[in-house]
Parts: C-alpha cells; structure tokens; sequence
C-alpha cells in the first residue's frame, strides 16, 4: 500500500495521517490538543470528544483510498496537506487540503477544504 503521507511534514501530523489513513481512531485522536477544533464541510468540531465523532463518521461512511499530493510549512506550526481521495465519496474522488496548526506537538486545529 502506497504512502499517503506527503514528506516534510512534523511528526504529528505524520503520526494523524498515518492513523486516519489506517482507520485508527484512536491513534489519530491522540495526535489532538484535548481542546483542539476540526472544520470540515462547513462544520466545527470541538473537543476530542466531538473530534473522535467526526473521525468515526470519516472512516466509517465511505470506502476510499489517500494519494498524497503535495506539503507545504509555512513554519513549523503551519503545514498543508493536500491530499487526493479516490473512491465511493460523493463525486467519486477529491483533492482536499488539510490545513493543520499545532500546538506543544500536538494538532490545536485541523481545517478539511477543496484544494
């Protein structure tokens, strides 16, 4: 199974991809602040409780896979990554930018958006 994590980007948010990728919930949710967001579809999660509803609800509703596209870092706090979703999403596949600031290690925010 090919990669889905673009290089160059900080080890949480290697450590979130990798996981989501793999349908981990749990790992993926500990790569979160404990008060950390997620916005996705026009939608805020808060929390990690909210967040671990929003990551069940990504890996449960449809059968895709994750190519990695490209990854940028403003610095070492701000990182996109765009990936290319290809399956039985609404629309068949996406290229989707994940936009990711971190905070002490850990992702604070995670906003999901059309690349």
């Amino acid at each position: 199974m090919p990669d889905a994590t673009p290089p160059g980007l900080p080890a949480p948010i290697r450590h979130y991809l990798d996981a989501h990728r793999a349908h981990d919930t749990t790992t993926a949710l500990a790569s979160f602040t404990p008060d950390a967001t997620v916005t996705d579809s026009g939608r805020t999660w808060a929390g990690t409780a909210e967040i671990a509803t929003w990551l069940a609800g990504t890996t449960s509703d449809y059968t895709y896979t994750v190519t990695p596209a490209a990854a940028d870092c403003e610095d070492d706090a701000h990182c996109t990554a765009t990936l290319h979703l290809s399956g039985d999403l609404p629309g068949g596949a996406h290229d989707l930018a994940y936009t990711f600031t971190l905070r002490d290690s850990l992702i604070y925010t995670l906003t999901v958006t059309p690349a």
